[in-house]
C-alpha cells in the first residue's frame, strides 16, 4: 500500500501540493520484490521547471525498462515546503514510491545551468545524504552528475561521486551492472568508483589532482591513479532513431514550462555560433529517421492526451526532412485538434506558411534572434544572419498578417562598441518602418508591436569565446541604458518596447560557468548562509554571494573579466567533447577578424567531431 510521505495537513498549507504527490499519468510504479537497483532521478529545481525537462524524461523512459531497475523522481521543494520538511524533519522523498531518497541506491542529478547549484546542495541535505562526497559510505546512494554543466564539474566536484560526461543512453547499463557486481562481492564504496572511473565518460572527481601556478591558474591536473584516463570522452548517441525514447512520457497533474509533447527531431546544430555551449557540445548534428518521427508523435500524442505538440530541436528549420514532417503532422493534428508549436525556426517563406496553418496569426508573435545589432559584431559571432535576411522575414510576416515581433540580442560581446549597441535600436526601428512600408493602412490591424530584449554575455567553457573577458556589473548596466537611450531617439519609439537582463545574476553566472574546485568552498557556505533558488529572481541574493567569496579569499574577477592566455589550462581541459582545443582557438581568431565560418552542410571545417563518424559528419563527405 503506497502512503503520501507528507500528511493531508502538511498538503494544506503548501502551495501546489500536487508537485509532490505522484500517481501521474503513465509514471512507473514497480513491485520493490521483483527490483534490485532503485534510481532517483533528480532535477534540482522546481517541479514545473523539472517535469518540462526532456533528458529527465528520456532517461526515466530508458532505466524503467530495465527489469532490475525502478527509477523514480524527485524535484526541488519549493521554499514553503523546505521549511516544513526541516522543521519536521522529514527526509527528500521520491515521487512514486514516497519513500527516502536517502535508502536509494542511485542519486542522479541533471545540471542544467550554473544558477541551480545551491539547490544541489538543498536537494542532499534534506535527503539526509552528506554534503561532501568524501564523507559517504555505503549507506549512502551513489550520487552522479549529468547534463550541460557536467562538462565544466570542478565548482561543485566536492559534492558528487560521478560525474557522466555526455549523453545518458549509452553507459547506464553498464554502470548499473558494475555496481550490483560490487555490491554482490562485497567490495567497498571506494573500489566501486575505481572501477567505475574506468568505463567510457565516467569522471570521478576524488581521483583526480589538481595543482595551481602562484597566479591562480593551473599548473596541472592529472589522475592520482596510473589505471584510469586522463581524459575523460564524451558519450554520443551514434543512431538517434535507434535508440531510447518516450512512448508514454509522465504526465503532470499541473501546467508545467513546457505542457505539451515535445518531439525531438534532431541533436546537435550546423550553425557554429560562437557564443553557444550547445552547438559545440551536441556535435555532429544527428537527425532522427523521419518515419520513426511519425511514428512517435501518433502514439505520445495518444498516450498523453496533450492538445499540443513541440518540435524540439537548436535548429529546427536545418531538419531536412522538416516539410514532410509538418505535413505529416498537420494533418494528423487537424484530425485530433491538436496546436503544433515549431520553436527554433528560420522566418522564410515556408515556415511562415507552416505558421499560418498552425498559429492563430492575430495571437501569435514572431521570434528573431539577431543576437547583435550590427552586420559587423554578427559576423564576430558567426551568426549569419544578415540584416537583408531579417527585414525579409519580417516583411514576409507583415504580408501574412503578423504585426508582433520579438527580437533577442546579447549585450557585451567580444569587440562590441557604442556603435554596435545603437545598431539594436536602429534594427529595431527598420523592423518597425518594414511594416508601415508593407501593410496599407486600411489593413492594419493597430500599431506594429516590437519587443527587444537584451541578455548579458556569458562566455562559457568548450565554445571559441571561452579565453573573452566578461562586463562587470556596471559595464553591463551602462550598455542597457545606451541601448534604452538609442532606443528613445528612433521615429518608431513606441512601437518598441525594451527588456533587459538582471546583471548580478549574469556576473555570478560568469563566475560559476568557467570556476574551478576552489569553488566549492563558497558554494557550500552561501547554501548555508540560506542561499537558494538562485535561478529565480526573488530569492537571488547577490550581496550574499559576494560576501562569501570575500570571506573564502576569491577574486571573482579572476573567474569573469580577465582574458585568458591560449596556452592556460582550463578547469575543463581533461573532458574532450569532441570539439578540439585547436579548432577553438582559430575560430576565437576568426572572431578577432570578423571572419565568418561557414556551416556543417556547406563545408567540413575540421572541428574534430568527425571521429564519431555518425550524422552530418558521414552523410556529408
Amino acid at each position: 500500500m503506497r502512503t503520501l510521505a507528507l500528511s493531508d495537513e502538511i498538503l494544506l498549507k503548501i502551495e501546489k501540493p500536487a508537485r509532490y504527490i505522484g500517481n501521474e499519468v503513465n509514471s512507473v510504479m514497480k513491485d520493490k520484490c521483483d527490483i534490485s537497483i532503485r534510481f532517483a532521478m533528480c532535477f534540482p529545481d522546481v517541479y514545473e521547471i523539472g517535469m518540462s525537462h526532456l533528458g529527465i524524461q528520456i532517461l526515466y523512459d530508458m532505466l524503467n525498462r530495465f527489469e532490475d531497475t525502478w527509477c523514480e523522481r524527485v524535484y526541488s521543494p519549493w521554499p514553503d515546503l523546505d521549511a516544513v520538511m526541516r522543521e519536521k524533519k522529514i527526509p527528500l522523498f521520491a515521487l512514486e514510491s514516497q519513500e527516502p531518497i536517502k535508502d536509494f541506491d542511485f542519486l542522479g542529478i541533471t545540471i542544467q545551468y550554473e544558477m541551480c547549484y545551491t539547490n544541489i546542495l538543498q536537494i542532499l541535505d534534506l535527503s539526509q545524504i552528506p554534503l561532501l562526497a568524501a564523507e559517504r559510505t555505503w549507506e549512502h546512494p551513489i550520487v552522479i552528475g549529468g547534463g550541460p554543466c557536467s562538462y565544466n564539474p570542478e565548482p561543485i566536484a566536492d559534492f558528487f561521486d560521478i560525474f557522466y560526461i555526455g549523453e545518458g543512453e549509452t553507459q547506464y547499463r553498464s554502470l548499473l551492472n558494475l555496481y550490483q557486481q560490487c555490491r554482490d562481492s562485497g567490495a567497498s564504496r571506494e573500489a566501486f568508483l575505481a572501477e567505475a572511473a574506468k568505463l567510457p565518460g565516467m569522471y570521478v572527481p576524488r581521483f583526480y589532482e589538481v595543482r595551481y601556478h602562484e597566479d591562480g591558474t593551473i599548473r596541472s591536473f592529472e589522475p592520482t591513479r596510473s589505471d584510469i584516463p586522463k581524459t575523460i570522452l564524451k558519450e554520443i548517441v551514434t543512431d538517434v532513431s535507434d535508440t531510447y525514447y518516450p512512448k508514454k512520457p509522465v504526465v503532470p497533474f499541473i501546467k508545467c514550462t513546457q505542457d505539451r509533447v515535445v518531439l525531438e527531431i534532431q541533436r546537435g546544430c550546423i550553425r557554429g555560433c560562437r557564443f553557444c555551449q550547445a552547438g559545440q557540445l551536441y556535435r555532429p548534428v544527428r537527425e532522427r529517421d523521419v518515419e520513426m518521427l511519425k511514428d512517435y508523435a501518433v502514439k505520445m500524442l495518444d498516450n498523453t492526451g496533450y492538445d499540443e505538440i513541440s518540435l524540439s530541436s537548436l535548429s529546427s528549420s536545418d531538419y531536412s526532412q522538416l516539410e514532410e514532417l509538418v505535413n505529416f503532422l498537420i494533418d494528423k493534428c487537424h484530425e485530433k485538434k491538436v496546436n503544433i508549436s515549431l520553436p527554433s525556426l528560420r522566418i522564410d517563406a515556408f515556415s511562415l506558411d507552416v505558421m499560418k496553418k498552425v498559429q492563430d496569426v492575430r495571437k501569435s508573435s514572431l521570434t528573431f534572434a539577431p543576437e547583435a545589432g550590427s552586420q559587423r559584431l554578427r559576423n564576430v559571432i558567426n551568426k549569419g544572419l544578415t540584416e537583408e535576411v531579417i527585414l525579409k522575414g519580417a516583411t514576409l510576416a507583415f504580408e501574412g498578417g503578423w504585426n508582433r515581433v520579438k527580437l533577442y540580442f546579447m549585450l557585451g560581446l567580444p569587440t562590441e562598441t557604442e556603435e554596435d549597441i545603437r545598431g539594436i535600436a536602429e534594427l529595431s526601428n527598420k523592423i518597425a518602418v518594414a511594416y508601415y512600408e508593407t501593410v496599407p493602412k486600411e489593413k492594419r490591424s493597430g500599431k506594429v508591436q516590437i519587443v527587444a530584449s537584451t541578455s548579458f554575455f556569458i562566455p562559457k567553457p568548450f565554445t571559441p569565446f571561452q579565453w573573452a573577458p566578461q562586463c562587470t556589473k556596471e559595464q553591463f548596466l551602462e550598455k542597457a541604458y545606451m541601448t534604452r537611450r538609442a532606443i528613445t531617439e528612433q521615429l518608431n519609439q513606441k512601437s518598441i518596447k525594451y527588456n533587459w537582463h538582471e546583471a548580478d545574476a549574469s556576473v555570478m553566472e560568469g563566475i560559476l560557468a568557467r570556476g574551478d574546485r576552489r569553488l566549492c568552498e563558497p558554494i557550500l557556505k552561501a547554501y548555508q548562509k540560506g542561499c537558494i533558488f538562485d535561478a529565480w529572481g526573488e530569492y537571488y541574493q547577490h550581496d550574499i554571494w559576494m560576501e562569501t567569496f570575500a570571506e573564502c579569499g576569491i577574486d571573482t574577477n579572476f573567474y569573469t573579466t580577465r582574458e585568458r592566455g591560449l596556452d592556460e589550462i582550463f578547469p575543463w581541459d581533461f573532458i574532450d567533447c569532441g570539439v578540439s582545443k585547436d579548432y577553438l582557438k582559430r575560430e576565437w581568431q576568426h572572431a578577432l577578424d570578423e571572419q565568418v565560418t561557414p556551416n556543417c552542410q556547406q563545408q567540413c571545417n575540421a572541428c574534430g567531431a568527425a571521429r564519431f563518424r555518425c550524422g552530418i559528419c558521414v552523410s556529408s563527405s
